[in-house]
């Protein structure tokens, strides 16, 4: 006889509450957990060197705000080709930020109109001679 029957073991062999189906053992879910314990235990060990560049970038900052301390911050607005002639200073590498290229090029131009900034310093003195003078005038006590 060789049917499918034979080849079965008896039935006392069968585990008991099976109803004669065999039951393999489902594979364990161990090498899931340790892909997330690997994954945990990598991302743990960045902690560190994570925290030191934050660190180190916080110490940048300030360094950068300390050295700062004598300059302004401003807001302009410019024309669509100063943004561009800015921004292609930041990709040539010659300035590290549009801000940068700004401040140097309105200290040149500040230094190029030279003679401009003269005359308008002397119509200023003169303008606070005349204040002065006006101020003098009202406070002059009225002539009786």
């Amino acid at each position: 006889m060789n049917d499918r029957h034979d080849t079965e073991p008896p039935l006392e062999a069968q585990p008991e509450g099976s109803g004669g189906l065999m039951l393999r053992d489902e594979p364990h879910e161990e090498p899931e957990t340790e892909r997330v314990s690997s994954t945990i235990r990598e991302a743990l060990q960045r902690i560190p060197e994570s925290l030191g560049a934050i660190g180190r970038d916080i110490s940048r900052t300030i360094e950068r705000a300390l050295a700062a301390k004598d300059e302004y911050m401003i807001a302009v607005k410019l024309s669509a080709e100063a943004q561009e002639k800015l921004e292609k200073l930041v990709q040539a590498g010659v300035f590290r930020s549009r801000a940068e290229a700004a401040s140097y090029l309105i200290d040149e131009g500040i230094k190029a109109q030279a003679s401009l900034f003269e005359r308008v310093e002397q119509k200023l003195a003169e303008i606070e001679k005349l204040r002065a003078e006006l101020r003098g005038i009202i406070n002059q006590p009225p002539s009786s």
